[in-house]
């Protein structure tokens, strides 16, 4: 299904049945449909739905770059367009960091129930000396490689180079979304954790190296009403790698075995 937004065009569907509702907001880069099985895990109970949001998946791009609190805008205006007046808020990755934001935005037209963060971004590590050194060797070669001289004499050698830096999330990103990731990932929201009221459960994959199990235990630590469940063994997709635990897990967790 279609929706427009403020003048974009949204794809999202609705699955499952009952008048209480479950929004899914995804991990950067993905796209709904890979949170099937996910959504499937509830839908006997709930009203799921599953978003692109902005710029993801065949929903249009932003028009120009948007943090965190703009994707968090959007969402508001999504679900006040579906009359949604309360429902349970479910992020992976980057959807949990919108989430992050919304629980402890104040005067929203609408109740958050409870909160699944499943392996979530929003925490900045602390990084290391070497990445220091290598964070202050890519600005020296991105100032020399902007010179507009170097890019006209080697324009392959500074694609090239270009092309090598970042995340695979960035290099696989337009340039405004890459823009949009930048502005999410220097934005350590650590500081709103212990703000958020709702009961919040936290599912994390020990292996996941994008959103480290470390992340987790300082969420778990910082958010009053939490509990967490490890999923042993898997990474960032812990809902894909093991879904018969995240799916048993889920269930418990909204009493419906």
């Amino acid at each position: 299904m279609n929706i427009e937004i403020d003048g974009y065009k949204i794809n999202y569907k609705k699955t499952g049945s009952g008048d209480r509702y479950a929004l899914i907001l995804q991990g950067w880069g993905t796209t709904m449909d890979i949170y099937n099985s996910m959504a499937a895990t509830i839908s006997d109970s709930y009203t799921v739905v599953q978003v692109d949001l902005p710029g993801f998946g065949t929903s249009d791009e932003p028009r120009e770059p948007w943090n965190v609190d703009a994707y968090g805008d959007f969402v508001v205006k999504f679900i006040e367009a579906l009359e949604i007046k309360s429902l349970v808020l479910i992020g992976h990755s980057y959807g949990g960091r919108i989430i992050i934001k919304l629980a402890t935005r104040p005067g929203i037209p609408f109740e958050i129930e409870n909160i699944i963060l499943v392996d979530s971004a929003g925490i900045i590590p602390e990084k290391t000396p070497a990445q220091k050194r290598k964070i202050r060797r890519y600005k020296i070669l991105k100032r020399i490689f902007n010179i507009k001289l170097i890019e006209t004499l080697l324009p392959a050698t500074v694609e090239e180079w270009r092309s090598r830096q970042g995340s695979a999330d960035y290099r696989n990103s337009s340039q405004m979304m890459r823009a949009c990731m930048v502005l999410a990932v220097n934005e350590d929201l650590r500081k709103l954790l212990p703000d958020i009221k709702q009961d919040t459960l936290l599912i994390w994959g020990d292996k996941d190296t994008a959103t480290p199990i470390s992340d987790a235990h300082l969420m778990d630590e910082l958010i009053p009403y939490s509990g967490l469940v490890v999923l042993e063994g898997s990474g960032h997709y812990s809902f894909l790698e093991q879904p018969q635990k995240f799916k048993s897990v889920m269930r418990s967790y909204f009493g419906l075995e």
